[in-house]
């Protein structure tokens, strides 16, 4: 039975996989080497990662160099991220552009740390999109977790702070923070978020706190412009792939932790609250790679000379 990730994968896998096949049966030139560069190109696995690819490839073309492919990849990412129950309250700041999933991510997220024992409460600091409260109050009672909004109010600074009370009186080990979608370039809505890191740092120093960005697939190279520059204004501490399933750009990752060591912890691979796929390398380069569905096509590629 295959698995939600690998499935959510096969648009990307296509790209990727069909590049390689693309070698199958010809004679191997530069030309068909440039082809297959500008194929991984478009997946966007990144400018340093295709060349390295490529290297691999010219480099083991006497073998089965698709292996050697998938071995290098993980070798660039992350190690596998297993969710452990935290040691002190921890807050977690769900941030990200408008439209990338966070509300339904942060319930997700509830969903994932309730299964280890983890008290949760969530706090719905989104005070731009109004329909995102009403979500969050559905989700959050769903997962059965404690829920801190107001709606009298506009500033979430003051939602968190009445958030992190409750969470205190509540002894929540996990504390979920839903912020408002913003782009980073607006200089404005940056500098609200980084007042909320200052108000726990401040007020609230018994509270661990991460921030972990939700990235929309879709958006390829453009996830990791926010990514840099939102980092400019908060430490990021992980990041959520969401979307994988509507695109063919899952090659994201490795820029992303190449380029910003920013680890990828969970994929978004439905819209379930069970969809939330702790990340392993190994398991993702199998499904951007295909490994199983490769090996018939490559047993005959052609030799580099």
């Amino acid at each position: 039975m295959l698995s939600k990730l690998f499935k959510a994968l096969s648009r990307s896998r296509s790209t990727i996989a069909d590049a390689f096949k693309s070698l199958a049966g010809k004679r191997i030139t530069p030309e068909s080497l440039e082809s297959l560069e500008e194929q991984l190109l478009g997946a966007d696995l990144g400018f340093e990662t295709v060349e390295s690819i490529m290297d691999v490839v010219e480099h083991h073309s006497k073998s089965n160099f698709i292996e050697k492919v998938g071995d290098h990849l993980v070798s660039l990412l992350s190690e596998s991220f297993n969710p452990v129950p935290f040691q002190v309250p921890t807050i977690l700041m769900v941030v990200g552009v408008n439209g990338s999933g966070k509300t339904t991510t942060a319930a997700k997220l509830a969903q994932v740390y309730k299964k280890i024992g983890q008290t949760v409460t969530l706090i719905a600091a989104d005070t731009y999109r109004a329909a995102a409260v009403d979500q969050l109050k559905i989700w959050g009672n769903r997962v059965g977790c404690h829920l801190v909004c107001n709606d009298k109010t506009s500033e979430p600074t003051s939602i968190l702070f009445d958030g992190l009370v409750s969470a205190k009186s509540n002894n929540s080990n996990v504390i979920i923070v839903d912020t408002a979608g913003r782009l980073h370039t607006y200089s404005n809505l940056m500098e609200e978020l980084a007042k909320m890191y200052r108000v726990v740092e401040n007020r609230f120093p018994e509270f661990d706190i991460k921030s972990l960005i939700i990235m929309d697939a879709n958006l390829g190279q453009n996830s990791v412009i926010q990514a840099k520059e939102f980092g400019k204004h908060v430490k990021l501490d992980g990041a959520i792939l969401t979307k994988l399933d509507g695109t063919a750009r899952g090659g994201i990752v490795f820029p992303l932790f190449q380029e910003l060591k920013i680890p990828v912890q969970f994929i978004g691979v439905g819209e379930d609250l069970g969809d939330l796929e702790f990340f392993d390398p190994q398991n993702y380069v199998d499904g951007l790679l295909g490994l199983n569905q490769l090996e018939g096509h490559l047993e005959h590629l052609p030799k580099l000379p």
